[in-house]
């Protein structure tokens, strides 16, 4: 029975190219020169944290990575952005959380939107993912077709693997 997995994950690794992009161009820039300001990424948690002396500082700071990870292809929507928060010493910090897999409420939303189109398949909500199987490869073909068009509408990046004959 053919079947494939619905999936939302960014690469880490080309998180980590965009971050170190990100230092490259912060380290000279003029506006930043003899300025206290930090970027760090926690490849574990998924998570980056950006540090600076202003908040005008920290927004840039924001921008310089979000064009970084545009560039690499990371949709911006797989960012969960903290709000600005003071952490002592006269600093501000700002935490973005990088959204890995498909929460249970979205992966709810995505396969009601599947069976509303009343295609002959099946769905299953596993772990963080969502199988679709069903017995002809077009009608499989004509979901991807369907979220692809309604992307916007549940805000995660979307990518569909391992299809199976």
């Amino acid at each position: 029975m053919p079947s494939f997995d619905i999936v939302s994950e960014v690469s880490i690794q080309e998180v980590d190219n965009a971050v170190n992009q990100a230092q490259k161009e912060l380290a000279s820039r003029y506006d930043f020169k003899g300025k206290k300001y930090e970027l760090v990424l926690d490849k574990q948690k998924a998570e980056m944290k950006l540090t600076a002396d202003s908040e005008s500082h920290v927004i840039a700071m924001a921008d310089i990575v979000n064009s970084k990870l545009l560039k690499r292809g990371i949709d911006l929507v797989s960012l969960d952005v903290d709000k600005i928060k003071p952490v002592g010493g006269m600093q501000l910090s700002q935490s973005i959380k990088i959204k890995q897999g498909i929460e249970t409420d979205i992966a709810k939303k995505i396969t009601k939107a599947i069976k509303d189109a009343k295609l002959k398949v099946d769905t299953q909500i596993q772990d963080k993912q969502i199988r679709v199987s069903g017995k002809k490869i077009d009608d499989l073909q004509l979901v991807i077709a369907m979220l692809k068009e309604k992307q916007q509408e549940f805000k995660i990046p979307m990518q569909f693997v391992n299809m199976k004959s």
